[in-house]
């Protein structure tokens, strides 16, 4: 690798110093398919001499066996480096590269422009300064191009490069570019995209890359490299208010306390006055500790242990914020969604939320509208499938802290995990809390729920009963209510059927409304549960997710799983009520086992084998572990 600067002869150890002292940018390359983003990054990676010689014979080897430039190095290899992708040609991972140069040090990522990838795309771009944004000449403004501009919008990505490339296909013609560029500005101006900077290119042939192209005389603008150098980057995390998430409470002896983490933005200077969120107890700062000791201060991007003057309950998860401009706090917000999972969000359906160090767990509580990118239309949906992005109020288990994202990036983010595979499913971008998380207040009351419990001489508590239409479910709850009755228990039974006759009856069957079905019911049961109640539910209840869901709403022990497993052709010969048949003709939609999914219980507390076990064998079972869990029993 051989760096232009001649300081690397003559003055190793000067060269070594300047460059330490170079400012960073990060930038990322986006767009639609074959617009040329991996050439482009493999163009500069070869112009400033960033490869290596074993590198450069690799890909001489490479362009050969993969190559789509004929007997010329394909420098599109150099960042396409899954083998599905050089075997395809395309780019499916994000890819990321160093190179530098006089004047600056760069970090690019290369994202796909496949739809399917868009997931990939928008999380390359939560950590970069500057969007490229490529444009093929040939094909002008796509939807993939207008779908990547709005995310670069929606995350406040506050530069911009629309680089028009492949003008060697079209003659380099200035009016070819002129009209993409109108195109692409009516556009980015409806969505708040102001600072774009236009530069026609062909990434292939190295025009208006690294430096001015003779074939395009009328352009008199930068070359790339020449903006990426100059570019001046505004609104430094520096410069807004102190803000650091707690990762860990050092505690090493009973002298010494102290909050380590990395700071999110701004400056913390010792004697800082800093309000610890969400208590909102407040302290001085007493120490600042880096890795290299004792300092006066420290700035956004350094991670440190602070030490308070005084003795404050902090945990990990908890912010540390500037008190005279402090973090907002709260449990109900507004937020945009991209969602970035096969299996679509369903509103009601419980997730992780992971915002800075803090793990809480959200449900969407409902989806206001998605977007269509196209025509920046609001969309009245009931679900968001992969890659669609929506505007939703997300309630949470606890209140949190957090900033709006259009003031801190750091602060007004964060991912949604599914609680089951542990896969992050969704990114957020926080708007706002909403006010009427300000007008709830939880009502303390005298007669609780274990004073309810005791007059009625038992154990509250949730029997769930689940399994397929048929499996018997709805026979079995009703014959453990009659029994628990005729011991003096007080019960109620919760049918799904019934329930929708009433409170349900506006839900139909589809993936969202099913899970909408079980929180109402979940919630129910919890109301129940608290009024010191034996509750019987019975649902289908096919999803994991909410039945776990149903589980959370309760204390450990109150909740006991009644799997009433049947197979399916069991359950079909059965068809008392003749669904199978209507669901077999194509008469009833989104019917489970037929084209619904069932997800069977892993762990239930009790499972009944309809094949096996005869109803009054059942209710022995279930009597005999409502026995085990201290059910029945009175005090």
């Amino acid at each position: 690798m051989a760096h232009k600067s001649a300081l690397i002869a003559a003055d190793i150890e000067g060269y070594l110093k300047a460059h330490q002292y170079k400012s960073l940018l990060r930038f990322m390359t986006c767009g639609s398919v074959d617009d040329g983003k991996s050439t482009l990054i493999g163009r500069l990676l070869y112009e400033s001499k960033m490869i290596f010689e074993d590198q450069l014979s690799a890909l001489e080897a490479d362009s050969r066996k993969f190559g789509t430039q004929g007997d010329h190095l394909d420098l599109a290899l150099l960042v396409d480096g899954l083998a599905a992708e050089r075997e395809q040609g395309i780019t499916i991972d994000v890819a990321y590269r160093f190179f530098s140069t006089e004047r600056r040090k760069f970090i690019v990522a290369d994202t796909p422009g496949h739809e399917q990838y868009t997931r990939n795309m928008a999380t390359a771009a939560s950590a970069v300064d500057l969007a490229i944004i490529l444009i093929d000449a040939r094909k002008g403004v796509l939807t993939q191009t207008r779908r990547h501009s709005y995310i670069v919008s929606l995350l406040r990505i506050p530069k911009v490069i629309l680089a028009v490339n492949k003008m060697d296909a079209v003659g380099f013609s200035r009016e070819t570019f002129d009209a993409i560029v109108a195109d692409y500005r009516a556009f980015a101006e409806r969505i708040g995209l102001a600072d774009v900077v236009a530069i026609p290119i062909s990434a292939l042939r190295g025009d208006n890359v690294t430096e001015g192209s003779p074939n395009m005389p009328w352009y008199n603008g930068r070359a790339l490299m020449e903006q990426l150098e100059s570019v001046v980057i505004d609104g430094h995390p520096r410069s807004r208010p102190f803000r650091m998430s707690v990762q860990w409470v050092n505690r090493p002896d009973q002298d010494f306390r102290g909050f380590a983490g990395m700071i999110a933005s701004g400056v913390v200077n010792n004697g800082d006055r800093i309000r610890v969120l969400p208590s909102g107890k407040e302290s001085r700062v007493g120490r600042v500790l880096t890795p290299n000791g004792d300092r006066d201060s420290a700035i956004a991007g350094q991670s440190v242990t602070l030490t308070l003057e005084h003795e404050i309950d902090i945990s990990r998860g908890d912010l540390l914020s500037s008190a005279e401009s402090p973090a907002g706090v709260a449990d109900q917000l507004q937020a945009t969604v991209i969602w970035m999972h096969e299996e679509p969000m369903l509103p009601g359906r419980p997730y992780g939320m992971k915002i800075g160090a803090s793990n809480v767990v959200a449900t969407i509580t409902s989806l206001k509208y998605k977007v269509n990118v196209n025509t920046l239309e609001h969309v009245a949906a009931r679900k968001l499938d992969l890659n669609e992005i929506g505007i939703c109020n997300i309630g949470l288990d606890r209140q949190i802290p957090f900033d709006a994202y259009a003031e801190n990036r750091e602060t007004g983010s964060f991912i949604l995990i599914d609680r089951l595979t542990n896969d992050t499913v969704g990114a957020g971008l926080i708007q706002f809390a909403l006010r009427r998380a300000d007008n709830i207040h939880w009502q303390s009351v005298d007669v609780n729920k274990s004073a309810r419990a005791a007059m009625k001489g038992q154990k509250p508590c949730v029997l769930w009963f689940t399994g397929i239409s048929g499996a018997g479910k709805s026979t079995l709850s009703n014959l453990v209510d009659k029994r628990l009755a005729a011991a003096g228990k007080h019960t109620y039974l919760l049918d799904g059927d019934n329930v929708r006759h009433g409170l349900n009856k506006d839900l139909g069957f589809t993936d969202a409304d099913r899970v909408e079905n079980i929180r109402r019911a979940g919630e129910v049961a919890r109301l129940m549960v608290d009024a010191g109640l034996i509750v019987l539910v019975s649902f289908i209840s096919p999803f994991r997710s909410e039945r776990r869901m149903a589980r959370d709403l309760l204390a450990k022990g109150e909740f006991i799983e009644v799997f009433v497993d049947t197979p399916l052709a069991v359950a079909e010969a059965r068809d008392n009520k003749g669904l199978y048949k209507k669901a077999r003709r194509g008469e009833l939609e989104h019917f489970t086992g037929i084209d619904s999914p069932y997800e069977a219980p892993e762990h239930p507390e009790i499972r009944i084998d309809t094949t096996a076990t005869t109803p009054d064998q059942a209710v022995e079972l279930i009597f005999a572990k409502l026995s085990e869990a201290g059910i029945l029993n009175t005090g």
